[in-house]
């Protein structure tokens, strides 16, 4: 399995309102750095998997809707607890649609699997990884 892997960053608030976050059910900030990792079987007649340009391009575009927000006033995670999880997974979703949309180019119909990794920390991570 071949793979390219493309890395950026955001910064948001949040609250984890359940009483097993303890400080963290108060608003507070995080920084991520967000990794994705697109998964091919083959590479093409060039040697790509997919074209690093467009994979940075989308998660780069995929993140902007995020970036310097509190997603506790955001529709799209009304009723759920904003962990690094669900946020892997959201991330996952938007990237999923922009390869099934073609925004990665011809290579996009080469990914089997994609997973994005939030690094919380330089000690603590967590990630969401699926077939496509």
């Amino acid at each position: 399995m071949f793979a390219v892997e493309v890395r950026d960053h955001i910064m948001i608030a949040h609250s984890l309102p359940r009483e097993v976050f303890g400080p963290a059910q108060k608003m507070h900030g995080a920084t991520f750095v967000v990794d994705a990792a697109f998964f091919t079987e083959d590479v093409d007649e060039n040697g790509l998997g997919v074209d690093i340009g467009l994979a940075t391009e989308v998660l780069s575009n995929t993140l902007k809707p995020l970036n310097y927000q509190n997603l506790d006033e955001m529709d799209v995670f009304a009723g759920k607890v904003t962990t690094t999880e669900v946020l892997a997974k959201h991330i996952f979703d938007a990237l999923k649609a922009g390869v099934a949309g073609g925004d990665l180019g011809p290579g996009g119909a080469r990914i089997k699997r994609i997973r994005v990794s939030l690094h919380e920390s330089h000690v603590a991570r967590a990630w969401y990884e699926a077939e496509l």
